[in-house]
C-alpha cells in the first residue's frame, strides 16, 4: 500500500514563510490528483490546496494568494509554499494522493501522509 511522506513544517512567526514537500513511499507511475489538507485546533479537516496533473490549482479561500501548490509529475511529488503565514494557519497538514497508478495495470485509490505540524506564533 502506497503512503505519502511529508517533510518540512515547524514553527514560524506570523508573516514568515514555510515550505512543505511530499513524496510517495515507493516509485509509482502516476498520480491523478494531489493536494494538501489541514486540521486546525477545534476545526474539522479541510482542503488547503489541490490540483490535477494538468489542471489549475484549487485553493481554499483563506490561503489563496499566500500559498502556492506545485507538482513534479515525473517524480510524482507535491509541494506547498506558504508565505505571509498567520496564526490561524496553525495546524497539522496532510498530503493526499488520489487515483494512483503503481505501474501499468495496477492501481490504488488514494494515499495519505501521516501529517506534519505547522505552528505560527504571534
Amino acid at each position: 500500500q502506497v503512503q505519502m511522506v511529508e517533510s518540512g513544517g515547524g514553527l514560524v512567526q506570523a508573516g514568515g514563510s514555510l515550505s512543505l514537500s511530499c513524496a510517495p513511499s515507493q516509485v509509482v507511475s502516476s498520480i491523478n490528483r494531489m493536494g494538501w489538507y489541514r486540521q486546525r485546533p477545534g476545526k474539522p479537516r479541510e482542503k488547503v490546496a489541490r490540483m490535477l496533473s494538468e489542471g489549475n490549482p484549487d485553493y481554499e479561500e483563506s490561503v489563496r494568494g499566500r500559498f502556492t501548490i506545485s507538482r513534479d509529475n515525473v517524480k510524482n511529488t507535491v509541494a506547498l509554499q506558504m508565505k505571509n503565514l498567520e496564526v490561524g494557519d496553525t495546524g497539522v497538514y496532510y498530503c493526499h494522493a488520489d487515483m494512483i497508478t503503481i505501474r501499468p495495470g495496477r492501481y490504488e485509490y488514494d494515499a495519505w501522509g501521516q501529517g506534519i505540524q505547522v505552528t505560527v506564533s504571534s
